[in-house]
């Protein structure tokens, strides 16, 4: 019982001074952001911008890195990683990944640095009120959804397709140096009850949603060869974001695999082309049946 009581105390007292240090290095580096930012919008000058770009992404890189290394330092490498290989700083990637906790995103964050481009992902409009992280987001030109309910849609026809130009006009800042576009198609976490209601064939994932992939390939096709797979699978549960930050989870096993892009997904009208969606949303649920099997 003592033992137990101990453990509990040492693992909050872990995640308090992890919490702490986050919070340290994130007021220290997003004034730095929010200066080069302000510097970027001031001048128009594209080499200027790709330039300042550039050293924003260095700034981001930086926060990550201290981020990781004070998690491994207190909880050591929890993650069983496979499939690498062959991944370029270089080069631009669609990443798609299953979506089961808050702590998705770090770990991702942790096991991509170096290996690819900084990682890019779409987020709630909401999220832009986060204190200090909806401003980082913001000066790194993270893109902000709106998602649109179908009565508010019904009320608002001419609203239809905005949540996805939106998505278009994020795509084309990312043409200019290489990135990784993050993409959780599910739309949502999964869990059991969100499962049941969308009564998904998938045994272990949420359906996924071709729109956000279907505007990055529409828009930046020239830009990407490959799309980079990623299976999350958490022992014993999926943690909470306060679990994550005090260790309460015995490890995630994760496998990535490098996909090529068909060449006939590229540079088409997620809109108006008909065939194209379908086309798209058959070629990712095959992507989801191969996932959903990792996950078993």
């Amino acid at each position: 019982m003592k033992n137990s009581i101990r453990n509990e105390n040492m693992s909050s007292l872990k995640g308090t001074i992890i919490l702490l240090v986050v919070i340290i290095n994130t007021v220290f580096w997003v004034p730095i952001l929010v200066l080069f930012s302000l510097i970027k919008f001031i001048f128009p000058i594209t080499q200027f911008r790709r330039v300042i770009s550039k050293v924003l992404v260095w700034i981001a890189n930086k926060w990550i890195w201290l981020n990781t290394e004070i998690h491994l330092l207190f909880h050591g490498n929890k993650v069983s990683l496979t499939g690498m290989n062959d991944l370029e700083q270089n080069d631009w990637y669609l990443v798609i990944s299953n979506h089961r906790a808050a702590a998705d995103i770090p770990i991702l964050q942790n096991i991509f640095y170096k290996k690819i481009p900084f990682l890019k992902f779409f987020l709630k409009k909401e999220l832009i009120y986060v204190p200090l992280l909806g401003i980082a987001w913001w000066a790194l030109d993270f893109p902000f959804m709106r998602r649109f309910s179908a009565n508010y849609l019904a009320k608002n026809p001419h609203m239809k397709g905005k949540d996805l130009d939106i998505t278009r006009k994020a795509c084309e800042k990312f043409k200019d140096y290489p990135i990784s576009v993050l993409n959780f198609v599910e739309g949502t976490r999964f869990t059991q009850a969100k499962h049941n209601k969308q009564h998904s064939k998938f045994k272990n994932l949420l359906k996924p949603k071709s729109g956000g992939i279907g505007f990055v390939l529409g828009s930046m096709g020239k830009q990407l060869t490959y799309l980079v797979q990623v299976s999350l699978k958490y022992s014993p549960k999926a943690p909470s974001a306060w679990e994550y930050l005090s260790g309460k989870y015995d490890k995630v096993d994760i496998v990535v695999e490098k996909v090529k892009i068909p060449e006939s997904l590229k540079n088409k009208n997620y809109i108006t082309d008909i065939q194209f969606r379908k086309d798209l949303q058959k070629w990712l649920n095959l992507l989801w049946n191969n996932e959903d099997k990792r996950l078993l």
